[in-house]
C-alpha cells in the first residue's frame, strides 16, 4: 500500500501524530530536524513520522541564534555566573507536552 505524503505544521497536529512523534522520538526531536530548501530558495525545518496510512513531514520551529545574540549570552553568562544558554533548537518532547496542555 502506498503511504500519502502530508506536510503539516507542528502548531496543527492531531493527537495521533503528537503521539507517532513521542514514540519515534523519546528523547526528542532537537537532534534530527532537517533543512527542508523549496525551489523559490527559502526554506523551512521539519522532522518526519508516519502512522499506518502516512508519511507525515512536520515543520518545526528552529530558532537560530545570531552572533550578536550569542555575544549577549555569553557576556549576561559572565555577570551572572550562571549558564542560561538557550537551545539552538527549539522543540522537542516539551512542545509536545506544551500543545496538549493548551488543549
Amino acid at each position: 500500500m502506498i503511504q500519502k505524503r502530508v506536510i503539516k505544521n507542528i502548531d496543527n497536529i492531531s493527537d495521533e501524530i503528537k503521539e507517532a512523534i513521542r514514540e519515534k522520538y523519546p528523547d526528542g526531536w532537537q537532534n534530527v530536524v532537517m533543512r527542508i530548501n523549496k525551489a523559490d530558495q527559502s526554506f523551512f525545518h521539519a522532522i518526519t513520522v508516519e502512522t499506518e496510512d502516512t508519511s507525515y513531514m512536520i515543520k518545526v520551529n528552529v530558532k537560530v541564534d545570531s552572533i550578536e545574540e550569542l555575544e549577549r549570552l555569553e557576556n549576561q553568562d559572565d555577570d551572572d555566573g550562571h549558564d542560561d544558554d538557550d537551545d539552538t533548537i527549539a522543540g522537542g518532547e516539551e512542545d509536545i507536552k506544551d500543545m496538549d496542555e493548551d488543549d
